[in-house]
């Protein structure tokens, strides 16, 4: 998903691969993206592009998912679920649009499966961070993300942010592609001593078998992981530093450069969910509480 200097989507974290690689290319999208519904042609470049009023003439909308609990994926019933999916449900219906369409991919070919038309809109929680700004266009988020991490019951090495796991020289683990790999970066942590795992589950295994003394992911993923560890508990949450200063993530629905009418469309329909509060029960069944609600503005997350 980019750099690994440049803060990611976290999370990713859960069964299949992360969400936050944007460096993996569109080969896994090939047969997904022919599946299902008729490809919908590009954008007109100019004047907001006019996809909202084809989804609406087609009835269904194709959601980019990458397969991670809580924020995109099909369940044990085959069902498309997450907080992502049944956000999208909500809002698109308000639009016009009855149906959706999961297309799963790696993490890391949201965006250039996007972009290739493989499917309409990104709907996996997808941080919101500069580089990726430069290739599309978010929503505001839809929710707020700290960080928190995964240690032996007790915490025996007192480590409670970034800044610990360098002074104690722990043993460090975190997913993917995941941010988390540039907030101990920039904490001053070597990139080669990071054990990379494929998940949260992965990570919690790694810290209850001693392989490390601790694993980075979001708040809202590393307190669900552990709910039936006995060997295991989750940190306070924190906000890591970048650039020098506190920073709060937001995850967001990402939509082709052409396409601001309906991001604009989107955004309408999804501050009215947050002043009416239903965004948060909407959110809730997934783990997120009002502690995750934000009025943060995509504006502001791509860097003014």
């Amino acid at each position: 998903m980019a750099s690994p200097l440049q803060p990611l989507r976290r999370s990713r974290e859960a069964p299949g691969p992360s969400r936050r690689s944007l460096l993996a290319g569109v080969a896994a999208l090939g047969a997904l993206g022919a599946a299902g519904c008729s490809r919908v042609p590009t954008a007109a470049a100019t004047g907001g592009g006019d996809l909202l009023d084809r989804l609406r003439a087609a009835g269904v909308v194709r959601l980019g998912i990458a397969g991670e609990i809580p924020f995109g994926y099909i369940d044990r019933n085959g069902d498309l679920t997450g907080e992502a999916p049944e956000l999208a449900r909500v809002i698109f219906k308000r639009l016009g649009v009855d149906r959706v369409q999961p297309v799963p991919t790696e993490f890391g070919s949201l965006i250039p499966g996007l972009n290739s038309q493989q499917f309409d809109v990104v709907a996996a929680g997808m941080y919101v961070n500069p580089e990726r700004c430069e290739q599309v266009v978010f929503s505001d988020p839809d929710y707020q993300m700290l960080d928190s991490f995964i240690v032996r019951k007790g915490n025996p090495k007192g480590l409670h942010d970034y800044r610990d796991v360098v002074e104690k020289k722990a043993r460090f683990a975190t997913g993917t592609g995941y941010a988390e790999i540039a907030y101990a970066v920039e904490a001053g942590y070597e990139e080669s001593d990071i054990l990379i795992v494929p998940d949260q589950v992965a990570g919690l295994n790694a810290v209850e078998a001693g392989r490390v003394d601790v694993f980075a992911g979001t708040a809202l993923t590393t307190r669900e992981v552990v709910k039936k560890s006995s060997k295991a508990e989750v940190t306070e949450p924190f906000k890591p530093i970048v650039g020098g200063k506190p920073h709060v993530d937001g995850g967001a629905f990402a939509f082709r450069p052409t396409e601001t009418k309906l991001r604009d469309a989107f955004n309408a329909e999804l501050r009215a969910l947050k002043k009416s509060g239903e965004l948060l029960r909407i959110l809730r069944p997934f783990g997120f509480t009002e502690d995750e609600m934000t009025d943060l503005t995509a504006k502001e997350l791509c860097g003014g």
